[in-house]
């Protein structure tokens, strides 16, 4: 779907979405500026996480948020799960602007929407920042082991990830030998970082690239994978291209470009 304009009504976006609400959170005094969307509750209560991000505008939040939650719709419906689809975003750099009493804040937002919205840990947010959410609302997974939460999801996801890579791998090549295979990890957050030790166990060739390349280099060293700016991404030859960043890396332009047999992110 293309990415609206600035000009677009709120309402006309998420008519064209598909969404039923959609929430804005404001708080001046702990500087909270977020954004829930929940698009669709068919299934039951509306899952997903919260994702904290230094946007370039607000119109780059909502979109994020409109499109991230009515995928959820899809993953829960896809995964058999009696849950809707939803997001949260959270306008801040983590670095400066993530406390306690914005996470507490927004956790009571959450807590007003009286079940409807189930969140967890996304990009920009882990287990601790689910603990300070579940100070104030039950509506929340992921918090620490320790206080009786799932913990950290991202070394699960990864291997959701390799098991789907592997699959795509056996259907084109006849069999799921990773080994000697080349693959293109983009994004090292919790979930590549645990994907390139995955791959990397089995001995395949691992591309890594990240905005941050001060930590790409450093994981590519403890894995000994092989880190890559991220404009040259779409100038490698692979097998496999394993997209875990923020999303939206497929469109119509970076199609064009890639020279992979499979994209499993």
């Amino acid at each position: 779907m293309p990415v609206p304009t600035p000009d677009e009504s709120i309402f006309s976006q998420m008519e064209a979405f598909g969404h039923k609400k959609i929430v804005y959170c404001s708080d001046p005094e702990t500087g909270l500026k977020a954004i829930i969307a929940i698009h669709d509750t068919t299934l039951g209560p509306a899952l997903g996480g919260t994702r904290m991000w230094a946007y370039k505008s607000e119109q780059d939040a909502l979109h994020d948020v409109l499109r991230l939650s009515k995928s959820m719709t899809y993953k829960s419906a896809i995964a058999g799960l009696n849950l809707g689809g939803g997001k949260a975003v959270i306008i801040g750099d983590t670095r400066k602007d993530k406390t306690e009493a914005l996470l507490r804040k927004f956790g009571r937002y959450i807590k007003n929407l009286n079940g409807e919205f189930i969140t967890a840990a996304d990009v920009g947010t882990n287990p601790r920042d689910m603990e300070y959410i579940r100070m104030e609302t039950q509506h929340v997974m992921g918090a620490p082991e320790s206080i009786g939460g799932s913990g950290d999801p991202s070394p699960i996801t990864a291997l959701g990830v390799f098991m789907g890579i592997k699959a795509c791998v056996k259907e084109f090549y006849g069999n799921e030998t990773i080994a000697g295979k080349t693959v293109i990890v983009q994004g090292t957050g919790r979930v590549g970082e645990n994907l390139i030790k995955l791959l990397r166990d089995e001995n395949a060739k691992v591309y890594a690239s990240d905005i941050n390349e001060e930590a790409v280099g450093q994981i590519a060293k403890k894995y000994g994978a092989q880190a890559v700016s991220n404009n040259t991404v779409f100038d490698i030859d692979a097998d496999i291209y394993a997209p875990c960043a923020l999303g939206a890396t497929i469109n119509s332009e970076t199609i064009k470009k890639l020279k992979c047999n499979i994209i499993a992110g």
